[in-house]
């Protein structure tokens, strides 16, 4: 079963107050990223998974949704309740949503 979230679900879910995993890596993130989201490369996802909230929906994100994909697979196994974002950071920047620039898992 595909659990996956389309835009404008990870902007409602965001809004209030939803944890966003972004999945790609440190170059691609500081490129631009959704606000707040926090940055966990997928090829380090398994050693950090101790970091990522069990009791909530996580939303995990990368560049178009097939790492994402990968990612909230691997996260349903381990326990947690995690939906793939359908065209990623891409698909969020073209729906004109707000990116942050840079290292920082700002808020705004």
């Amino acid at each position: 079963m595909m659990r996956e979230v389309d835009i404008q679900e990870l902007a409602r879910a965001r809004a209030a107050g939803a944890v966003v995993v972004d999945v790609r890596e440190p170059g691609e993130y500081e490129a631009g990223h959704v606000p707040g989201a926090r940055l966990i490369p997928l090829h380090r996802l398994q050693e950090r998974v101790v970091e990522i909230p069990k009791d909530r929906p996580i939303y995990v994100v990368c560049a178009s949704g097939n790492r994402s994909d990968t990612a909230t697979s691997w996260l349903t196994r381990a326990g947690v309740d995690a939906y793939s974002v359908a065209g990623g950071t891409g698909a969020w920047i073209q729906a004109g949503h707000p990116v942050v620039r840079g290292p920082r898992e700002d808020t705004a």
